[in-house]
This record gives C-alpha cells, sequence and structure tokens, in this order.
C-alpha cells in the first residue's frame, strides 16, 4: 500500500514540475524565399502584411472556410447539415403529409 502512495506521489509531483510548452509562433522561410509565422495548432501567415492580407482575402473565398450564411437553413447549435440555399431540401417544408 506504501508503494502505491509513493508511487502515486512521484507521478502527482512529476505533473506539477512539468514545465508549460512554448506557444510561441515560429519565423520561417518557404521554398521561395518568403517569411511566414508558423503558429503551434497548425495555421500559419505571412509576415508580411500586405501579402497577409491578400492571402486573408484569397482564403475567404474557399467554401469551408466560410461560416454559415444568414441565408441557410438548419445546423441547430452547430449539429446536424446546414441546407444552402439552391438546395433541392432548400425551403421544402414537412415532409409530413398531415401538415401539407
Amino acid at each position: 500500500m506504501k508503494a502505491v502512495l509513493a508511487l502515486m506521489l512521484v507521478l502527482a509531483a512529476g505533473q506539477c514540475l512539468a514545465t508549460e510548452l512554448d506557444r510561441s509562433p515560429l519565423d520561417a522561410l518557404i521554398t521561395d524565399g518568403q517569411k511566414v509565422r508558423l503558429f503551434p495548432n497548425g495555421r500559419w501567415e505571412f509576415v508580411d502584411a500586405a501579402k497577409a492580407a491578400q492571402a486573408q482575402k484569397v482564403a475567404a473565398e474557399y467554401p469551408e472556410n466560410k461560416t454559415r450564411p444568414v441565408d441557410a437553413q438548419g445546423g441547430v447549435f452547430g449539429v446536424g447539415r446546414t441546407i444552402m440555399p439552391g438546395d433541392k431540401d432548400y425551403n421544402r417544408g414537412s415532409l409530413n403529409p398531415k401538415l401539407r
């Protein structure tokens, strides 16, 4: 029993003594010589503000980077399918024949 208690104490002390990870972004160069900033979560951006703004404008055009548009339907609290305008199920109403 004392051995188990000692082991638990050592493991708990190890957690207390662990140092915090460095979460600061790293500056790097890509193959064509442009400077970028790498973030710990996998995101990156250009160091140059003009290039960063241009890249952000281009990235905003991709559908996976767009948030739910105001005129989309569904997706309650981020769960479920979001139906975009132009989809065949957009504004179809209930499938219950009693309510049609």
